[in-house]
């Protein structure tokens, strides 16, 4: 049977010659020419500025802050600068030298003003005086330790001692005598035989608080004077 043959064949050929290596050419075959009346004027590629607004609606606009290129400023007084030059150098006053140290036989030199061997800054009017960032700091520092020492102060009269007055010293003799004589009397109640660990640790606590109470009792007797912590 014969092969088929598409009926669009040739048109395809057509267009794949048509487009084929379009990259390899130089360009299009005809370039269109310029007509003479478009020609290359002087400046005609130069970026041209927009318009002035003019004014509109009744809006003045502004004046421009620098001058106009036609403004030309009028001179009346024309200066001799010669002369006034001239007139400078007679009348001026001539520079003091400055003073130089030579310290070697080739004449090597350098400055005295600022080598620090002129007293310079003792001629200041603030020389030696504090600065005042020092008073202040110095200002800074004792108001602190006032402050600190007020409070110390403070907390010892917060914590000092209280002297117990005559009335309140029997008073606290009497609660204590009592006290003993309550713990003395549970004391003698407790039996013969400590045959087990509760009552001897019970025996043993009685005899430590009695001891303490007896203690406590003296002390008050002995002296005269009693201070009680405030804690």
């Amino acid at each position: 049977p014969l092969r088929y043959i598409s009926k669009f064949r040739p048109y395809v050929k057509q267009e794949a010659a048509k487009n084929k290596s379009q990259w390899k050419t130089m360009g299009p075959a005809k370039v269109a020419v310029p007509s003479p009346n478009d020609f290359l004027q002087k400046r005609s590629k130069e970026p041209k500025l927009a318009p002035r607004k003019k004014e509109q609606d009744g809006k003045k606009v502004l004046p421009l802050s620098v001058p106009q290129r036609t403004y030309r400023p009028v001179i009346r007084i024309q200066k001799n600068f010669i002369n006034k030059n001239a007139l400078a150098a007679i009348r001026g006053v001539p520079k003091k030298p400055r003073h130089f140290c030579v310290d070697s036989r080739q004449g090597d030199k350098y400055l005295l003003e600022p080598s620090g061997l002129v007293p310079k800054y003792i001629k200041k009017k603030n020389y030696g005086a504090t600065p005042k960032y020092v008073t202040r700091r110095n200002e800074d520092i004792k108001k602190e330790e006032e402050e600190y020492e007020a409070g110390v102060v403070e907390q010892l009269k917060e914590r000092a001692m209280k002297h117990l007055s005559d009335e309140e010293k029997t008073s606290v003799l009497q609660a204590l005598k009592k006290k003993w004589e309550e713990t003395n009397r549970e004391f003698q109640c407790l039996p013969v035989q400590t045959d087990t660990r509760y009552k001897r640790m019970h025996k043993e606590k009685l005899e430590l608080k009695l001891k303490q109470l007896e203690h406590d009792i003296e002390a008050l007797e002995k002296h005269k004077g009693v201070y009680i912590a405030n804690e």
